[in-house]
């Protein structure tokens, strides 16, 4: 996961956070100190930066041993073949014994691991006693399948307890499990499940949707009549919605009958700490997904470490609740991984937060007591749309620390979220991670930082994070650049799955020994870290990274389509909202229907989420005399305005024919 998205020079236009914006913001130095209970009764203080500082490798040693071992490691880092990563690699360990069976063994079998939502109002709390069995079930019934350590298990379903179940059932086996969001498409799904190799699949019926069922079992039968798809032996299914669904004898499986007839006793395998855990999948600029990979020891330490420090976890008072989906990794980290290594109670919810009502998440907090609430940007802008008089009816002074994820967040929105849901008392800790880095790497502590709106400030203890120009050289405070790590981390992905030269391409090669996230970044005078976008074709849609590349191919994939190029303009709710320039195949017409029809077909070669906001049929595309398109102009049109530098262009005069047939206004849905 990654920050917003810049446009094409170094960090000029179409910044989340422009220069200008930035600079006011700077001036006006509002900073909130952390209140002083909490700053008093705090996990983790000001100390820990300079712990850290003078034994790198001696702190993550320490965090190490927050895990259960069954061989404790005796080397933390084998750093040898750089940017080869290994973290405790003598270790071994199984993480989901160190999510659930460890809490059970010391005496907490009866604390609620999971408070289950349903979208309809069903409910259900799973304490960790009956998350260790229906784990330990699942685990059975995965090797009455077939399952082998090893092998790769896609999983494609709703945010039910399910989902939670399989993803620990995986790691109990040692099956990297390759989650899939459900709201991708059957080609999305297909794709993913050929790269990994995948031998089974866990999905369901369908999940609710505002207000309706959500059909996902289509998906999965439509997605396994690819080619590439022959390796898989079962589709394990959650029925969720009764929906009625098509049914291959010999193949499919329902959970129920399979899962709930298996013993309720597991004996979990402990594996080596760089034996992958899971396969996530990212958009990449060749318009082929990326495979991160992400082992045990390393990652498992990292988000444990971070879910207790950056939150302030008291896993025997805090009702911790992440509203994101477990097909990104913000629910791998900080719904599955994180919260349980810890022992925390969470909230599970399966829905959007306006059905039946705006009001949704705010009824959930206030009916379960949540202390700590992790969301993103475009979510608390929603809210702010939705009115102030919304929150207002709920009782949220459970809430003592708010989090925000995904994207930059903008100062408005950092302090409407303070003032209307944390009643202007909480600490909002805004965190910096992406799918690759596993864990958090900059945030406030909430017991130890003076906050200020819409920066990420500082990296956390034991990560080195810095802003370089172009020949790598860190700028000074009040500069900007490129964000760059500049030493490993232990919840560092490995590599892209299957494709070592991949991963050295898109991430090391940039600035020499150095871990390039793909986000420019800003030092203001305090040094503290201002992210201002993405400087490659991935944009950010509503917290979700969709590459340019990948919406270009499906355009194309049309019969009346012959060329397109795609930009993220920026837009005040979604980040960024999806824009294609399109050239007909001669012969096709620009009727009427033209629009909703490629709309629609991108819809169903990616899913909805990365349908175009808007599409313009233009007869010629910018580029340059070697060919290239140039986006950054495409990007001032989408935004509606003036034209950047046009003299490299081969015809300049496409641009004013691509101006004067804008469309009056955008669809919106």
């Amino acid at each position: 996961m990654s920050y917003g998205r810049d446009t094409t020079d170094t960090l000029g236009m179409g910044d989340v956070v422009s220069n200008e914006s930035l600079a006011s913001l700077l001036r006006e130095e509002r900073r909130f100190a952390p209140p002083a209970d909490l700053a008093a009764n705090a996990n983790v203080t000001a100390e820990a930066y300079e712990r850290a500082k003078a034994d790198r490798l001696g702190f993550w040693a320490e965090q190490a041993r927050r895990l259960t071992w069954a061989t404790e490691p005796t080397e933390t880092l084998d750093w040898s073949n750089p940017p080869f990563a290994k973290w405790f690699a003598d270790g071994k360990l199984n993480v989901a014994y160190n999510c659930v069976d460890r809490h059970v063994e010391n005496g907490l079998g009866d604390r609620v691991a999971l408070h289950f939502e349903g979208e309809p109002g069903d409910t259900r709390s799973l304490t960790y006693a009956e998350l260790q069995r229906e784990v330990s079930q699942a685990a059975h019934a995965l090797t009455e399948l077939g399952v082998q350590t090893g092998d790769r298990v896609a999983i494609y379903l709703p945010m039910i307890t399910e989902a939670v179940v399989a993803m620990l059932a995986c790691a109990r086996i040692g099956a990297p499990h390759s989650v899939v969001f459900g709201g991708f498409s059957a080609d999305a799904l297909a794709t993913r499940i050929q790269d990994a190799d995948a031998r089974v699949i866990i999905t369901a019926d369908g999940g609710y949707r505002r207000g309706k069922p959500s059909a996902l079992k289509p998906a999965v039968d439509e997605a396994l009549t690819r080619p590439g798809t022959e390796n898989v032996r079962s589709v394990l299914v959650v029925r969720r919605t009764g929906q009625e669904v098509a049914w291959t004898e010999g193949r499919d499986v329902w959970w129920h009958e399979i899962v709930e007839r298996q013993p309720e006793q597991h004996t979990p395998e402990a594996f080596d700490a760089e034996h992958p855990l899971f396969i996530l999948y990212t958009s990449g600029t060749t318009g082929k997904p990326k495979g991160i990979l992400h082992t045990t020891g390393g990652y498992l330490t990292q988000v444990s470490y971070t879910h207790d420090a950056v939150f302030d976890l008291k896993p025997e008072s805090d009702v911790f609740w992440c509203t994101a989906d477990i097909g990104w990794v913000t629910g791998h980290s900080y719904i599955v991984y994180g919260p349980l290594s810890n022992g925390a109670t969470e909230v599970l919810y399966e829905g959007t937060p306006d059905t039946p009502h705006q009001g949704r998440w705010w009824e959930i907090v206030q009916k379960y007591g949540v202390t700590i609430l992790y969301t993103a940007p475009t979510a608390i802008r929603a809210c702010m749309k939705w009115g102030d008089d919304i929150p207002a009816k709920f009782d949220l002074s459970s809430l003592r620390v708010l989090g925000s994820v995904g994207e930059p967040i903008n100062p408005e929105a950092w302090i409407w979220y303070r003032k209307n849901i944390g009643a202007d008392r909480t600490p909002v800790v805004d965190t910096w991670w992406q799918t690759e880095t596993g864990g958090i790497m900059i945030s406030p502590l909430p017991g130890v930082t003076a906050t200020k709106p819409g920066s990420a400030q500082v990296a956390l203890p034991g990560i080195a994070a810095t802003v370089v120009d172009d020949e790598a050289n860190e700028v000074p405070n009040g500069a900007g650049g490129y964000l760059v790590l500049t030493e490993p981390w232990p919840s560092m992905l490995r590599t892209i799955w299957g494709d070592d030269q991949r991963y050295l391409d898109t991430y090391w090669s940039r600035f020499e020994n150095r871990y390039f996230a793909g986000d420019g970044a800003k030092k203001d005078d305090d040094g503290d870290i201002w992210l201002l976008g993405r400087v490659d074709d991935v944009m950010l849609v509503s917290g979700h990274n969709i590459s340019t590349t990948e919406v270009e191919s499906a355009l194309v994939s049309h019969p009346k389509v012959a060329e397109a190029a795609v930009v993220g303009a920026t837009d005040p709710q979604t980040t960024q909202a999806i824009c294609a320039f399109v050239i007909l195949r001669g012969g096709a017409a620009e009727d009427e229907g033209l629009v909703e029809e490629l709309r629609a077909h991108v819809a169903k070669q990616l899913g909805p989420i990365a349908k175009p906001r808007r599409i313009l049929p233009v007869g010629e595309l910018p580029k340059t005399r070697s060919g290239k398109i140039m986006r950054r102009l495409l990007r001032d049109v989408a935004e509606n305005r003036a034209l950047g530098d046009v003299t490299t262009l081969t015809d300049s005069s496409v641009m004013e024919l691509i101006q004067s047939k804008l469309p009056a206004a955008p669809s919106e849905d």
